[in-house]
């Protein structure tokens, strides 16, 4: 295949940006960290989530639950929970 000067210089410029790109992929995938689970719902817990926030809606869902976990990890730290082997 034969290139002019102008398609070779184009054919340069799109290998540079598809090279920033990957580049770019490259710093993501290597600054990404793993995704963990900070609680494990029962699959009956999950279907009333989903089930709740189909009809609340899931910023409604979301702040209810939020509520809710951080008044028992309140609980929690005020010693209000068992004692763990005495």
């Amino acid at each position: 295949m034969k290139y002019n000067k102008e398609d070779r210089e184009k054919y340069s410029q799109a290998i540079d940006r598809m090279q920033e790109g990957l580049d770019s992929m490259i710093d993501l995938y290597n600054e990404a960290e793993d995704d963990e689970d900070l609680i494990q719902y029962d699959e009956e817990v999950v279907i009333a989530i989903k089930r709740a926030k189909e009809t609340f809606g899931d910023g409604f869902i979301d702040q209810k639950i939020n509520t809710i976990v951080k008044e028992v990890l309140s609980l929690m730290e005020g010693g209000q929970t068992p004692k763990k082997d005495k």
